[in-house]
Parts: C-alpha cells; sequence; structure tokens
C-alpha cells in the first residue's frame, strides 16, 4: 500500500496543506497516523479524485461607495455567470459598500469567520483590490 505525505498528497487533490489536514482532523478524508504527520494511502487519493470533494465557494464584491450600487451589481453577476462556467457551487454572496482601506467591514469581518471555520474552501472576487487595497501577498 502507497502512502503519501500530507504535501504531495494536498498537491494531487488540488488543495492546500491546511485545507488538507481540516479535512482529516474533520475525518472526511481516511488517513494514518505516522509519528507526528499523517500518511494517506493512495486508494483515498483516488477515491477522492473520483468523487471530487465539491468546492464550497462564496463570492465575495464591494465597491466604494453608495453611488456605485450598479457596479456592485454587475460584479456579482459577473461572479456568479464565471463560477457557473468553472461548476462551482456557490454557497454565499457577500457584498460590502466601504473603501477598501476600512478593515472593519462587516462583509469582509463575515469573509474571514467563513474561512477561520472551515465552511468555505474557495474565494471567487474580480480583482485583488476587492478584498483590500494593501497587504495582499498576507492573504495569499
Amino acid at each position: 500500500m502507497k502512502l503519501y505525505r500530507t504535501g504531495k498528497a494536498a498537491q494531487l487533490l488540488g488543495i492546500s496543506k491546511p485545507t488538507l489536514l481540516r479535512k482529516i482532523k474533520a475525518g472526511e478524508i481516511k488517513a494514518y497516523r505516522v509519528g507526528k504527520e499523517y500518511r494517506i494511502p493512495e486508494s483515498e487519493i483516488k477515491r477522492l479524485l473520483e468523487g471530487k470533494i465539491p468546492d464550497k465557494v462564496v463570492i465575495y464584491a464591494r465597491v466604494s461607495s453608495r453611488d456605485q450600487k450598479q457596479d456592485l451589481e454587475r460584479q456579482v453577476e459577473y461572479l456568479k455567470n464565471y463560477c457557473a462556467s468553472k461548476g462551482y457551487q456557490v454557497a454565499k454572496i457577500i457584498t460590502d459598500i466601504s473603501s477598501g482601506l476600512n478593515e472593519n467591514r462587516k462583509g469582509l469581518k463575515q469573509l474571514f469567520k467563513l474561512i477561520e471555520s472551515g465552511e468555505i474552501t474557495k474565494v471567487v472576487i474580480t480583482y485583488k483590490d476587492r478584498l483590500t487595497r494593501f497587504g495582499f501577498k498576507y492573504l495569499e
């Protein structure tokens, strides 16, 4: 029986290593503990690739002012179409009307809570600056 390290298994499954570990701990992915690390059997990788675990996707759109409300609606519509073309199931749509410099946006806080809790696996945005004006590298 071939066993994969978590990094290689995450790469094969197209997910991040933290997401893989979260799924192992939640019992969604079968793994063996070897010392302090996990190993994922090849049969489990094949099972997951056959019945690919669907991504839990959130659309996030933001504009700076109420005057741009139509732009916000266009962003959401564009992102819905994009998700449909990729076959993503959209779990939630979060919008904000606030400056990208404001770190206390209600929608942004909600988005971070969903990410931290593992409720979502993918965030779809039109441009990086919809999340933040500066420091996007920290979020990657």
